[in-house]
């Protein structure tokens, strides 16, 4: 969000070109496939899908081009498709941590992830998105702090999709109540939280109170500015809808909130603004004192953090106050400068600790801050008059942040670096942090080194803050305003054939241009909006758990890659961490995935991840074949429109035929001599705004129970605290350390404990997968386990046919033939390897 001041809107328009006709022909600047080709990175390598949603860059440093498209492909591995009546959402870690909301999204990274899409030409993706906080069960739009409405307002910003901004500006109200509601301090008139729920946890504040944690409940720099840019935003919406009386009532509370952060949080012996105490603590802090204002710290100079700076990144500090004086600290090493910094905390402070594993924001450097200085930086040096510091400075903070994000010589972020070495040791756990969705890069590339400041008036800016001695740079095909615009410098005017200078192209005609890097801007009458004439299209075989349909099944399964991986809503390739099924170790010539729907619904788009290890086991398919079932039988699809032609591995593989009613879909897959298939994600498109032409048949999961109450039910000889046996059977399976779905016997007293299921009817039982869980240190594969039947006058084992693995797996599906049975109840006695305990994250029982 950027609140201009009207002097510099005058000096930004004063150097207005031209309005772009409303008929204009588009050129294609750069070629994005061979851009992509540079890269020898890639994992997804689905260039159509990158080619019509990303606008191309390119630099003379390689680095920041290699990072830049780093950051789109890490936005697909984040990118989670929940349920048909949700869409799209975003992960913060790559897997779904018990702290996160509904499929994994977490409200703490929120404008960052905002701040980036909003570039992403998908408006069903951004759309989704940002319905999904208050629209979706589960979703948990508070849990940490954050600055939605002011994403929402910088979504407008570069769309001027004001229909969207109409749907959103609801959710941005109820948001900013919520936080009044929960967080507002009437008598100090400010927001008050602690540092954990910035995402900021055992910062230099809270190690000065009895939990290092969650204490030092305070009045903090980043909240209230958080919700001093919701209060602008709100603002600038209520009032381009002509709700004058809103308007004004958010600007009062945006005016009063500035001058409160203002006077009680800026510091003027240390020039910086700090964080307050909310209340008295341990070792004589003061309540409303500043950070080492009282107790044992009183009177040390030091105590700034990088929090300091995100009042800048809404344009909150008044230009007038002498507030940018803190900016010189930021660019020496005797406080913030690292060389893989910057640190979060300044360098000599009595509390610097660089810790070597998560989670301190001590001394670290956490790409989360970096993004944050960065953003508030740029706006320091376009909406400020000041001379602490310069474009060279933003760059070689920006250059820093670039070169942190690498690992093994190959682009990478994880929480946070050793801002001396760079190392990401400690902070990347495995399964969790790797690829970690906490901050924003493609944003500051756009609005920093191209300098496309985006705005809410018919106009377009640019101020790039890349070097002059760079001879070239370009942006190509970035969706503004509804326009597709380019911005280009080329300084001798032999790198893009238009000319010398830095140029503004909007579909594909110059509309502004000057010698020099420097501002510049030009009219720009905003384009067309496309508005879908329906719902968009949604993927129906999408299953997280808690509905009994859609059902996948499928002919052989590597224990560690269970076909529950084919509906979760993600995908990538890599083999770790993993999300995949495969074939390793079958038996058959061709295997197959059958997706049963519950009933029949019109599709018309199969979409299959395709898997290849290259040099490893799995390889992409030789071919594969389609079929829908219709009426009773199987008919063939044809694959006449497929893209590719034939299977390709690390991209998705699209078949499209005319709208078609099915109630199951089935792949086979012949695979190559030699080596196994697999998948990451298997997708069916089609409509949902149609009634369901049948009831959907009961489960298949005999175990299943969506609610938790009733039957079946589940029950244990022994539950671990803070567990519960119920999430045995509702059909979402978890194996990461930090999922919220299990349950395990750790603690118990016994050497063997049981899971029931009372199906609460006799029923005929032939299959049981158990999805065993661990940690690989307190809960571990069990030794040995056995499936058990009641006869109605006790328990006895049942005649086992089969068992794939032979010996229990951890964090791998488990299924068991028996010979068939009819019961009303069903156990798993599980012996512990003792010290460890048993896990199970789902239990499923077929017929």
């Amino acid at each position: 969000m950027r609140q201009f001041t009207r002097r510099h809107t005058s000096r930004c328009l004063g150097a207005l070109a031209l309005i772009v006709p409303a008929a204009a022909t588009q050129a294609q600047i750069l070629d994005k496939r061979a851009l992509f080709a540079r890269q020898a990175w890639w994992d997804n390598r689905d260039w159509e899908w990158f080619a019509a949603r990303i606008p191309a860059f390119e630099s003379p440093d390689s680095a920041t081009d290699a990072t830049y498209y780093y950051r789109w492909e890490l936005v697909t591995k984040h990118l989670t498709y929940g349920s048909p009546r949700t869409g799209y959402t975003f992960t913060e870690f790559i897997d779904r941590p018990f702290w996160s909301g509904a499929y994994g999204a977490i409200s703490c990274p929120l404008g960052h992830q905002f701040d980036e899409i909003r570039w992403l030409n998908d408006h069903d993706i951004v759309e989704q998105f940002a319905r999904y906080w208050f629209e979706t069960p589960g979703a948990q739009p508070r849990s940490y702090s954050n600055w939605y409405g002011a994403a929402m307002w910088g979504l407008y910003e570069v769309s001027r999709d004001s229909a969207f901004l109409r749907r959103v500006l609801p959710h941005m109200k109820r948001q900013y109540s919520g936080w009044m509601a929960e967080h507002w301090d009437a008598a100090h008139r400010m927001f008050r939280w602690d540092g954990l729920h910035d995402g900021m946890e055992r910062n230099i504040n809270s190690r000065q109170t009895d939990d290092i944690d969650e204490g030092a409940e305070g009045y903090r720099p980043t909240l209230n500015s958080y919700l001093y840019g919701d209060a602008r935003a709100i603002a600038r919406a209520s009032a381009l809808f002509g709700d004058t009386a809103t308007a004004r009532a958010y600007d009062a509370r945006a005016d009063s909130l500035r001058e409160r952060v203002q006077d009680e949080l800026w510091d003027a012996r240390r020039t910086f603004f700090m964080h307050q105490f909310a209340r008295d603590e341990k070792n004589g802090v003061k309540a409303l004192s500043r950070t080492y204002d009282s107790g044992t710290g009183a009177g040390d100079a030091h105590g700034r953090e990088l929090i300091g700076y995100v009042p800048w990144q809404f344009d909150l500090p008044a230009a007038d106050r002498g507030f940018e004086r803190a900016w010189r600290f930021l660019i020496d090493t005797a406080y913030f400068l690292a060389p893989f910094g910057p640190t979060t905390v300044e360098r000599h402070d009595p509390q610097f600790f660089i810790s070597p594993r998560c989670c301190w924001w001590s001394g670290n450097s956490w790409p989360y801050a970096t993004a944050q200085t960065l953003a508030a930086m740029a706006n320091l040096l376009n909406d400020y008059r000041q001379s602490v510091v310069t474009a060279g400075d933003w760059m070689r903070l920006f250059g820093i942040y670039t070169h942190t994000q690498r690992k093994d010589g190959r682009p990478y972020v994880a929480e946070a670096a050793n801002p001396d070495d760079g190392s990401w040791a400690g902070h990347d756990t495995p399964h969790h942090s790797e690829h970690y969705f906490h901050s924003a890069y493609v944003n500051l590339v756009v609005t920093g080194v191209v300098g496309l400041r985006p705005r809410a008036d018919d106009s377009v800016v640019v101020n790039p803050l890349a070097p002059p001695t760079w001879p070239y740079f370009a942006l190509d095909d970035v969706r503004y305003h509804g326009r597709r615009l380019s911005v280009l410098w080329d300084r001798d005017g032999t790198r893009y054939g238009r000319g010398r200078g830095l140029m503004i192209l909007a579909e594909g005609r110059v509309i502004a241009r000057a010698p020099e890097l420097g501002r510049l801007a030009a009219g720009l009458a905003p384009g067309v909006q496309p508005r879908p004439g329906r719902q968009p299209l949604v993927n129906l075989a999408v299953n997280n758990g808690r509905v009994a349909y859609p059902w996948v099944t499928v002919s052989y399964a590597a224990p560690e890659s269970p076909p529950t991986y084919l509906v979760d809503g993600n995908y990538w390739y890599h083999l770790a961490p993993p999300n995949r099924w495969t074939t390793v170790g079958s038996p058959n010539a061709r295997d197959t995935v059958t997706i049963d729907l519950g009933s029949p619904r019109r599709v018309q788009r199969i979409v299959l991840y395709v898997l290849d290890d290259a040099d490893g086991a799995v390889r992409a398919p030789l071919r594969y074949e389609l079929a829908l079932w219709q009426r009773g039988r199987w008919v063939p699809l044809s694959l006449r429109e497929r893209q590719p032609a034939r299977p390709e591995g690390h991209r998705a593989n699209v078949v499209s035929f005319a709208p078609t009613m099915a109630s199951r879909v089935r792949l086979v897959l012949v695979p190559r001599v030699g080596a196994a298939v697999g998948l990451s994600e298997l997708e069916i498109w089609g409509r949902d705004d149609e009634p369901l032409a049948t009831v959907p048949p009961p489960a298949r999961d005999l175990a299943f129970n969506a609610i938790g109450t009733g039957y079946p039910h589940a029950s244990a000889s022994f539950t671990a605290p803070g567990e519960r046996v119920e999430q045995v059977n509702d059909l979402r399976v978890a194996f990461t350390r930090y999922s919220r779905n299990r349950w395990t016997a750790e603690g118990s007293p016994n050497a063997r404990d049981w899971v029931e299921i009372d199906f609460g009817e006799p029923r005929t039982v032939r299959t049981v997968e158990l999805y065993l869980w661990g940690d690989g240190a307190r809960v571990r594969a069990p030794k040995g386990y056995s499936i058990q039947l009641w006869d109605g006058r006790g328990w006895r084992d049942a005649r086992v046919l089969s068992r794939q693995p032979a010996q229990p797996l951890a964090s791998a599906r488990n299924v068991v033939t028996i010979d068939p049975a009819r019961t009303s109840r069903l156990r798993v006695v599980l012996e512990h390897d003792l010290p460890a305990f048993s896990g199970i994250t789902e239990l499923i029982v077929l017929p």
